[in-house]
């Protein structure tokens, strides 16, 4: 039995995990799975009762380099559907946490792209680049909406900084300075007499 064990929990997609199979030439199998968030590591070696004939090493190293290709394909196509998944997760989330500083259009057209993206992962068979231009029309919207939300928050600190500007004295209700305010005095002493 083999376990990665002992990770922290978290939302779908975030938890990534590197995980290899090696066999070398001697038909020992090397499997490793990494938690790239944790570096917690596990490992296994699989051994066979009795060692393959040479000939058949040879044509399993042919198989899994005719195959590279297409496990290559398999994994940028994985990759591509976490990042998707990913991406609907967050900007349902942004959209969800700020629904009265989106505006209509920015939400309908945000909202169009998910639906569109969404059904590209339902689609088991979803090509992969299909379903990367779709993630991509989602990642614009939603840095629309970043973007406008990013505008809206400095708009609304420059008002409130306005609202006691560099014009305004600063001083205290009373009339006199504030605590934090540098007043430029000069010490008198009046024991001394003047130099005249």
């Amino acid at each position: 039995m083999f376990e990665l064990t002992g990770l922290p929990p978290a939302p779908r997609g975030v938890p990534q995990i590197e995980v290899a199979f090696d066999i070398d030439a001697n038909g020992i199998m090397h499997v490793s799975a990494k938690d790239l968030g944790t570096g917690r590591e596990q490992k296994m070696t699989v051994t066979g009762g009795s060692a393959l004939p040479k000939n058949d090493i040879d044509r399993m190293v042919r198989e899994a380099e005719q195959h590279a290709e297409e496990d290559r394909r398999r994994r940028e196509g994985a990759e591509t559907r976490n990042q998707a998944e990913q991406l609907v997760y967050s900007t349902e989330k942004l959209i969800r946490e700020n629904p009265e500083r989106i505006s209509a259009e920015a939400r309908q057209e945000t909202e169009a792209a998910l639906t569109e993206l969404k059904a590209k992962l339902k689609d088991e068979n979803a090509d992969t680049a299909a379903i990367r231009q779709a993630t991509d029309r989602v990642a614009q919207s939603a840095q629309k909406i970043g973007t406008a939300l990013y505008e809206q928050s400095r708009a609304e600190g420059q008002t409130a900084t306005g609202a006691s500007g560099p014009g305004d004295s600063g001083g205290s209700a009373s009339g006199g300075p504030a605590d934090d305010e540098v007043v430029d005095a000069e010490i008198v002493d009046d024991d001394k007499p003047e130099a005249g």
